[in-house]
C-alpha cells in the first residue's frame, strides 16, 4: 500500500505545481486590446473623430467668438443658424471712442465677434466649410494656422490678433486639431466673408 500511495502523492503534487504555474502565467499575461477599443481611445473616448472634434470645439469656447449672437429674453445666445460663421461681414464694429480705448489699454466687445483694443479691431473668422470660410483649406493648413497663429495657415501671411492669438488652442495636439478640422467640415456652410482687421486708431496719420 505504501508503494501505491507514494507515486500517487507525487503525481498529485506535480499536477498542483503545474496548475499554479499555469494560473500565474494567465494572470501575468497582458489583456489584449481589441481594435474597437484602440480606435475609440484614439478619439478621446468618443465613437468618431467628428464627435471628438465637436466636443473640443465646445469646451474650447470656439462658439463664444466665432458664432454670432441673437438676443433673447434670457440675454444673448448663440445663433445656431450662423454656427461658427464668424463676425457678420455687414455688421459694424462696436461704436466706441477708439483712441481713448487704445490710450487706456482697454478691450471692448459688444457681441464677442468683434474686438476693439490697442491692436486695432479684430474680427472672428468664418470657420464653416463655405468657400468664404475654411472650405478650401487643407488639414495641414489648419494646423499651421492654429499652431503658429498665422492667418489662413499661409506662411508669410499676417499674424493672428487678440483675442485669438492669446487662446490656448495653439497648445492642442495634432490629433485634437485634426478632430476639430474634421468636425468643421461637417457643419452647415455659411456664406460670410471674414472681415479683415482694422489698424490701431492712434497709428493712423
Amino acid at each position: 500500500m505504501r508503494k501505491f500511495y507514494s507515486p500517487l502523492c507525487m503525481g498529485l503534487a506535480l499536477v498542483s505545481i503545474l496548475f499554479i504555474q499555469c494560473n500565474e502565467s494567465q494572470q501575468a499575461a497582458p489583456i489584449a486590446t481589441s481594435p474597437v477599443m484602440a480606435e475609440k481611445k484614439s478619439f478621446g473616448g468618443y465613437e468618431t473623430q467628428v464627435q471628438w472634434g465637436e466636443h473640443l470645439v465646445i469646451i474650447a469656447g470656439c462658439n463664444d467668438c466665432h458664432t454670432p449672437k441673437k438676443m433673447t429674453a434670457m440675454g444673448p445666445v448663440d445663433d445656431s443658424a450662423l454656427l461658427l460663421s464668424g463676425h457678420p461681414e455687414n455688421l459694424p464694429a462696436p461704436d466706441v471712442d477708439r483712441k481713448e480705448t487704445e490710450r487706456k489699454g482697454l478691450v471692448v466687445t459688444s457681441d464677442f465677434t468683434a474686438w476693439v483694443g490697442p491692436w486695432g479691431i479684430s474680427y472672428s473668422a468664418n470657420l464653416t466649410p463655405d468657400e468664404t470660410g475654411t472650405g478650401n483649406w487643407t488639414e495641414s493648413q489648419f494646423l499651421y494656422a492654429i499652431k503658429n497663429s498665422i492667418s489662413k495657415g499661409i506662411p508669410g501671411s499676417r499674424s493672428l490678433l487678440p483675442p485669438m492669438a492669446l487662446m490656448p488652442v495653439k497648445h492642442m495636439t495634432d490629433d485634437e486639431l485634426k478632430a476639430i478640422f474634421a468636425y468643421l467640415k461637417t457643419i452647415p456652410p455659411v456664406k460670410n466673408r471674414s472681415v479683415q482687421p482694422t489698424p490701431p486708431a492712434l497709428a493712423a496719420k
